[in-house]
């Protein structure tokens, strides 16, 4: 049985917010054309491909190579089974966030102010704002370590000079949020080709990869192995996605009736599995060449990008590895900003009604990040940027029930979602996921309070 097929369920249609109510991401609201229903399936599918690759470049963000890096050196190929349970989580996840969105006509933002107290939101709010702040954080110390690889930067100008890509968004939303999607899915093949060309000059043994994929028991009884887990975790489930993605999928102009959502949720979880499953591709690429590179070559201490760019081309034998490495580096950081920007205007806007220009958003969320990464550069160099990457990633995977929580209760509500809401089986597989991750984050928790 199909993902799309156990999140069908029939009852009544849901609650359709009053016309009066300002639709999510107001610029963009249904200004994507669907074709007809006489219209092939392929045209109509390729009409609601963007979404889920918009979503899916949080999952393959420089947070992410941090993580994968430091757990491929260390750990050789044991947290593939962390990524690919982490990836399922987020195909699972984001799903639901699409249907939330397309049913309700309503992000999660704007679900969870209509639905808890002003003093829950305001929690929510800001638990939302510290995760896109740790997220941007990551994408400041990526540009800025690429910067750095490919042009001789120092870390601080290229962090700096990482204020700019705000007039890239800003001149990309502007065009039309097509051209945003398209600059994006361009960046995402630039990414996997990079990492395509490495896999096959690292040529790592398919019984390690397969071996890998097989949980092991030592990844939550070794604190390391699970620190380093958890962020894993933390940079692929991003808590911010989930707002984003409700918001960005109702771009498509499909009628609003109970047969067009039910065509336009079709279309956007195949966008979106597809788009995760490239992401997928990507995380365990970069832990794959990690542990081929690093772990079985006597550099199990490699968690720096930079010592991974040094030593990339020389293990590897491939002249080029390490410029291919900073150059999907940066557009991974490219990239990332673009949803950044996109999330905290949706998670403003739905949880305080509150619009401020993108540009403005886009520089205070940059300004919050950048001062961290200035601060630990100057104070305690190269070294202090990686640690501050990693912990990072463990913000994000501390802020994911603050999202994923609210989700799994609102997609489950039959009174919200109407014929809309969530079969029993997807119910329990996805309060499953939940109760993971607080499981895991408790965890996480316990071993630092204990040192």
């Amino acid at each position: 049985m199909g993902l799309n097929t156990l999140l069908m369920s029939d009852t009544s249609s849901p609650r359709v917010p009053s016309p009066a109510i300002r639709p999510s991401l107001p610029d963009a609201f249904s200004s994507i054309r669907v074709p007809g229903a006489d219209a092939s399936w392929f045209r109509r599918f390729l009409a609601f491909v963007g979404p889920g690759f918009m979503v899916s470049v949080g999952y393959m963000d420089p947070g992410n190579w941090a993580t994968d890096l430091q757990g491929g050196s260390r750990y050789g190929y044991t947290l593939l089974c962390v990524i690919m349970l982490s990836n399922l989580m987020a195909i699972l996840l984001q799903a639901l966030s699409a249907r939330l969105g397309i049913a309700t006509g309503r992000d999660l933002a704007q679900a969870c102010r209509d639905h808890f107290s002003p003093g829950v939101n305001i929690v929510l709010w800001l638990a939302c704002e510290l995760a896109i702040i740790a997220c941007d954080l990551a994408e400041v110390i990526g540009t800025a370590v690429a910067l750095q690889l490919l042009f001789g930067l120092p870390l601080l100008g290229g962090a700096l000079l990482s204020i700019l890509d705000a007039l890239v968004v800003l001149l990309l939303m502007n065009r039309g949020f097509r051209y945003l999607e398209a600059f994006v899915i361009a960046l995402l093949g630039i990414i996997a080709l990079c990492f395509g060309i490495q896999i096959v000059a690292a040529a790592p043994p398919v019984h390690s990869i397969l071996a890998g994929l097989l949980p092991d028991p030592k990844i939550v009884t070794t604190p390391g192995m699970l620190y380093v887990a958890i962020g894993i975790i933390g940079a692929t489930v991003m808590p911010h996605n989930l707002y984003l993605h409700s918001s960005i999928v109702q771009t498509r102009a499909y009628k609003r009736t109970p047969a067009g959502r039910r065509d336009a949720i079709r279309w956007t979880t195949w966008d979106s599995t597809i788009a995760l499953t490239l992401a997928l591709f990507i995380n365990a690429a970069i832990l794959i060449v990690a542990a081929a590179a690093f772990h079985t070559s006597g550099h199990q201490d490699v968690a720096e990008i930079q010592d991974a760019y040094r030593l990339l081309s020389p293990i590897l034998g491939l002249g080029m590895a390490s410029t291919l490495f900073a150059l999907a580096l940066l557009a991974a950081g490219t990239n990332s900003t673009i949803t950044g920007t996109l999330a905290g205007q949706i998670i403003m806007e739905g949880f305080l009604h509150l619009r401020i220009p993108h540009w403005a958003r886009r520089l205070l969320t940059r300004g919050l990040a950048i001062v961290p990464v200035a601060i630990v550069t100057l104070i305690y160099g190269n070294q202090g940027v990686g640690d501050l990457l990693i912990a990072s990633q463990v913000i994000l995977s501390l802020q994911l029930p603050f999202a994923v929580i609210p989700l799994v209760m609102f997609v489950s509500d039959r009174r919200k979602m109407g014929e809309f809401v969530i079969s029993t089986p997807v119910r329990i597989i996805s309060w499953g996921v939940a109760g993971l991750i607080l499981l895991l984050n408790f965890k996480l928790l316990y071993d630092t309070l204990a040192g």
